[in-house]
């Protein structure tokens, strides 16, 4: 019988120490140098207060991984044997024992070696040398400047190595520039052939089947291998296998799947998932090597057509287009091999959770590992998927480098291709608009260099590799007669900085025309809890050195305070400062993804800036480091609702216009009710009326004529609430004033809460107030929790009820100790 693969998992407990220096620490692989040393008590917290700073050395010095590992005879018997390295970071020299066998430069690359010769039976050793990539890189921008985007803590040059951008610093994340074998290292044996790669296209015929067409590529030890193959593919209980023999080292079968369940994104319907598995045999039946394939059925594609507006950008899956709403996604810790499969759980199902259906991964960061795709596909959440490239100019006038890229490209489309999640290759983040001329100089790239890596060789390897996939060049791009623009709002996707960097007001939103939003965002300081983990009690004050340190945008914590000011009264305290920051960039958000959902089907996405953070930091985020829901991800939720009704108020005519936009694929009916009070609660005007819900439209529904309230009370007493209702359910509800919240003469609301606990379980609070409450949120302290809401608004007569999730049972009792609750009125104190 044949011989099935073998391998000998060389991942766990290994030695680490500095070069030239004697002192072995134990590292752990996967990893990296930095949370091995803090892990043996080597170097404090570079998360906390400034210690980021006094670590930079770790980057700038060589480092050598070795451990010990043994090898049974019967091992070595095989015909093959491949040292497979999953991730290297960065410039490693790979010994075993003290025979190099390979260096390599490319931190995004899955590299095999052939070692059969260099091992022996019973013990042998591997060693790993990561050299710095600090003196090369400064080698190479003495002999030829690189331009790029950097700010005052970045590392300059990073862009000449393969190595994930955003560890040389970014205006969000730290200078913490690590190394390590940060992904599985194993030893795989062989005899006879092996799979080296399997494809499976689809195809979706008129009659409702799909066409699956795998393909298997064999590698052979020698010549002459007879080997065949079986390829199932199953979903429940349904089963279809076949058998296909190799042909010029190839082996291809095509089923016919009739009647499929079909993939569909979060919220457009469920996320059916099929094995496909392909069994390599030997001639006389054994199982030499399989290679499983969870996939999904659908197509998946971006639809860009003229219209009377210029060009759409719009994604459909299968054959329906729709709206894409989510975020940007980076790095989830500036440590990428500390995170477990919990960590990306809890944010991708948190985005699931906000009514999110794409996140883009950001050129500036890493391939996500196969477990971010993994729950993508099961959650439904499309992914936009950047190349690693990202506010840089690249030397691709040099074809080693070429090369290297080519390599990399191949292996990632390779490895990600199957997921349904992925949506789009993308080549760059952000070089076309600033970073490109005719020629070189001190601050662009020429764009004939430019299309050699992203006009020529990116997109002619994913139309070999995926062919069914779109490439779009860069994120944004502009067409080449009109290259410079940084955003052109009659086609293609756009980043609009207006608001923050070029400091518009909010309202700016409501004049974008843009066909595709993939980047915006305002920022936000992390609560206080987050705050208290990073500064010692004297740090706590906004202009603090510290805070500013955890600060990176050029313009920060200013920029923060200033909008702030703008919108809502000082601040009483540190606190309260933090809170009403994130309220404010809630507010932010909602200004702009209202108005673009509103405006479907001219513009279909928004992608704000960003999801997650890398360290504690105040950032763009919706969910902080310690995976902590801003404000923003709660009132996410809310504009990210299936079906969304917004008001949009125009103080000249004394009018607030009423919308309701829905991304369901089905009709409804529903009720659309409105309320009109006064600061006290008084009811002014009310009314209601029954409403047809469209499927993937928005329209105007309905106009409220407030002139003479205005005239009697004055914008500053005026407060408009509308709710949508279906089947006698709320499913959307919003709040509209024509005054700035720190306007309005708001009362002491005098919430009351009841905490109780429900029949199946969980905790909940059922809140009710004497007046209007703005911005109700909830905090548990001492204990993090998770709130079924948070940051609403609440009206006399109309109690809320929310549920407490803890990650520790707590009783009822404790969490009416523990609970505080506050409005927009605790901040005016």
């Amino acid at each position: 019988m044949g011989v099935f693969m073998q391998t000998i998992d060389l991942s766990g407990e290994w030695n680490l120490k500095q070069s030239g220096k004697k002192e072995l620490t134990k590292a752990a692989v996967p990893g990296c140098i930095h949370t091995d040393l803090l892990a043996a008590g080597k170097i404090p917290d570079p998360y906390y207060r400034d210690n980021e700073s006094r670590l930079h050395w770790i980057g700038e010095v060589d480092w050598l991984y070795t451990r010990t590992f043994n090898i049974p005879a019967a091992f070595l018997k095989h015909e093959r044997i491949i040292l497979r390295c999953e991730g290297l970071d960065t410039f490693a020299t790979i010994a075993i024992n003290n025979q190099v066998i390979a260096r390599t430069e490319n931190m995004f690359r899955t590299y095999e070696f052939d070692v059969k010769n260099a091992l022996k039976p019973g013990k042998n050793t591997i060693q790993v040398r990561f050299d710095s990539t600090i003196p090369y890189i400064n080698k190479r921008e003495k002999e030829r400047h690189l331009p790029a985007w950097k700010g005052p803590h970045d590392v300059q040059g990073g862009n000449w190595v393969r190595k994930e951008p955003c560890n040389y610093g970014w205006d969000w994340g730290p200078v913490l520039v690590t190394c390590g074998i940060w992904r599985p290292i194993k030893l795989v044996a062989f005899n006879a052939a092996r799979l080296n790669d399997v494809r499976i296209d689809q195809k979706h015929l008129p009659d409702g089947s799909v066409t699956l067409d795998v393909t298997a590529a064999l590698e052979s030890v020698g010549k002459n291998i007879s080997v065949t193959s079986n390829v199932t593919v199953s979903h429940g209980k349904r089963t279809l296998k076949t058998a296909a023999d190799f042909k010029n080292s190839r082996a291809r079968v095509t089923f016919n799947i009739k009647n499929p369940e079909l993939w569909w994104p979060n919220g457009m319907g469920k996320q059916s998932l099929y094995d496909v598995t392909v069994n390599l045999l030997a001639k006389d039946g054994g199982l030499l090597d399989t290679v499983t394939r969870r996939i999904g059925l659908r197509t998946l594609k971006l639809h860009r057509k003229k219209d009377k507006w210029g060009e759409s950008f719009c994604f459909a899956i299968n054959g329906v287009p729709f709206f894409a709403k989510g975020a940007n996604w980076i790095p989830a810790d500036t440590f990428a091999p500390s995170l477990a499969t919990k960590d990306y759980a809890d944010l991708l199902q948190s985005a699931a959770a906000a009514n999110m259906n794409m996140l883009r991964v950001w050129g500036g960061g890493i391939y996500e590992a196969d477990v971010f795709y993994d729950l993508c596909d099961e959650l439904g959440i499309c992914v936009w998927q950047d190349f690693m490239f990202a506010c840089s100019t690249y030397p691709t006038f040099d074809p080693a480098f070429l090369e290297n890229v080519r390599a990399e490209a191949e292996d990632n489309i390779r490895r990600l291709r199957h997921h349904p999640c992925i949506a789009l290759w993308c080549g760059n983040n952000e070089l076309e608009p600033g970073l490109l001329a005719d020629k070189w100089d001190d601050n662009h790239m020429s764009w004939q260099d430019y299309a050699k890596l992203f006009d020529e060789l990116l997109p002619a390897i994913v139309k070999k590799l995926d062919p069914a996939r779109d490439y779009w060049p860069c994120s944004p791009h502009v067409p080449h007669g009109d290259r410079m623009k940084f955003a052109d709002d009659r086609w293609g996707d756009a980043h609009l900085w207006q608001v923050w960097h070029s400091k518009q007001p909010f309202e700016w939103y409501r004049t974008s025309q843009h066909r595709f939003a993939s980047e915006f965002g305002f920022q936000s300081f992390p609560e206080p809890k987050t705050v208290y983990g990073y500064t010692a009690p004297e740090d706590r004050n906004i202009t603090s050195y510290v805070m500013e340190h955890h600060q990176r945008s050029d313009i920060g914590n200013t920029a923060i305070m200033t909008y702030l000011l703008d919108w809502f009264r000082l601040p009483s305290d540190f606190n309260t400062a933090l809170w009403l920051s994130q309220i404010l960039q809630g507010l932010a958000m909602q200004y702009a993804i209202e108005h673009w959902r509103r405006n479907m089907p001219h513009t279909m996405g928004a992608l704000y800036w960003q999801l997650n953070d890398c360290w504690p930091v105040a950032s763009w985020s919706s969910i902080d480091y310690h995976h902590r829901w801003k404000a923003l991800h709660y009132i996410a939720r809310r504009f990210y609702a299936p079906v969304l009704v917004s008001g949009v108020e125009n103080t000249k005519t004394g009018s607030v216009e009423l919308y309701i936009t829905s991304d369901l694929l089905e009709n409804k009916t529903g009720n659309i009710s409105w309320l009109v009070t006064d600061v006290l609660g008084k009811t002014l005007f009310k009314g209601d009326k029954p409403v047809a819900i469209l499927p993937r439209q928005s329209r105007r529904i309905h106009v409220l004529k407030l002139g003479k309230f205005i005239e009697s009370c004055g914008i500053r007493d005026l407060m408009v609430w509308v709710e949508l209702s279906v089947d006698g359910k709320r499913v959307s509800s919003n709040f509209i004033s024509f005054a700035r919240p720190k306007h309005l003469d708001l009362l002491h609301p005098d919430i009351t809460a009841k905490v109780g606990r429900e029949k199946l379980g969980g905790t909940t609070v059922t809140l009710t107030t004497k007046a209007p409450a703005l911005w109700v949120w909830l905090e548990l302290e001492g204990t993090d929790a998770r709130f079924s809401d948070n940051f609403f608004h609440l009206l006399p007569g109309k109690p809320v009820k929310i549920a407490v999730h803890t990650d520790k049972a707590v009783s009822s009792e404790e969490i009416s100790k523990r609970l505080r609750i506050r409005s927009l009125f605790d901040t005016y104190k």
